[in-house]
């Protein structure tokens, strides 16, 4: 692959940000003196806080095996307490993580320890801030969020390797019809990629980045990313909907349209689908090489 750093900032102005990444929609990484380091979370949220405020909660863990013939999108594998979890997440290394874990619904107060960066975006869905946690080992496999948010993501706690690639990369990476995922896998992509399989993957162009506590990685709207938890952490995703309403329209084609035929034809021919997936993904790499010969 062809990947440079995500630009890295220690501070910026609303205009600059705009300018610069969020018009062109490029990523870039505001340190945490930039903007979260003023926030109580930044100190106060620790494993042990969360536990004795929501330890008591029943959550869904995933592991590092990819999607197989069955399995429907963001079908958990197992369910456990949330402060089960972290106290395995602290002893680890465990290679289970959680996403998209709403919890602020169990405890509304923690908004007050975070301020929404209203300066830098607009439509933000402010009921909706997500939990992302990983014990060291785990892995969220390449994918595309299939709402098209941009995404203001903080990280809390340890560090986590990403690997960012734009839409427009979905053929060198061999995205899968009906599906927001890649065929190839992308796990120590940094050491070692499938060249042979996926030959594409030579002529991907991404970015790439080491999070740390308190950075804070703005991806926009239908950016690919590979994440690898190098240590036990969690991070928390601001959403904001795109502000066009061509991008608002995608975004509810893929919640529903999108999402709703896959799990139709796993449920209905899982076998063929899972082959014929792939089979399509393959066929449009060798269609997009083709093309640049």
């Amino acid at each position: 692959m062809i990947v440079q750093h995500i630009d890295r900032v220690e501070d910026i102005t609303p205009a600059e940000f705009k300018k610069n990444y969020y018009n062109p929609r490029k990523p870039v990484i505001i340190s945490a003196g930039g903007l979260s380091k003023n926030w109580p979370a930044y100190t106060k949220w620790t494993w042990d806080y969360f536990k004795s405020i929501v330890g008591d909660k029943t959550v869904g863990v995933y592991n590092n095996e990819r999607a197989g013939v069955n399995t429907l999108v963001n079908g958990a594998d197992d369910y456990i307490s949330f402060g089960e979890y972290l106290t395995m997440v602290e002893q680890g290394p465990v290679a289970l993580r959680i996403f998209l874990f709403n919890i602020f619904q169990h405890a509304p107060q923690l908004v007050e320890d975070f301020t929404w960066p209203d300066n830098l975006s607009t439509g933000f869905l402010k009921k909706y801030p997500m939990l992302f946690v990983g014990g060291a080992g785990s892995v969220a496999h390449m994918h595309y969020d299939i709402d098209l948010s941009h995404i203001f993501h903080t990280q809390f706690l340890g560090r986590k390797r990403v690997l960012l690639l734009e839409n427009n990369q979905a053929p060198f990476i061999y995205r899968m019809p009906f599906t927001v995922e890649s065929a190839a896998n992308f796990v120590n992509w940094h050491e070692n990629l499938d060249f042979e399989q996926f030959p594409a993957l030579k002529h991907a162009r991404g970015y790439t980045t080491i999070l740390n506590h308190g950075d804070t990685m703005f991806m926009p709207a239908g950016y690919w990313h590979h994440m690898e938890y190098l240590d036990g952490g969690f991070a928390m995703s601001l959403r904001a909907m795109d502000p066009t309403l061509l991008g608002k329209l995608n975004g509810l084609y893929h919640l529903v349209g999108l999402r709703g035929m896959n799990n139709l034809m796993i449920k209905m021919a899982p076998k063929w689908w899972y082959y014929y997936k792939r089979r399509l993904a393959r066929a449009r790499a060798d269609k997009a090489l083709q093309e640049l010969s």
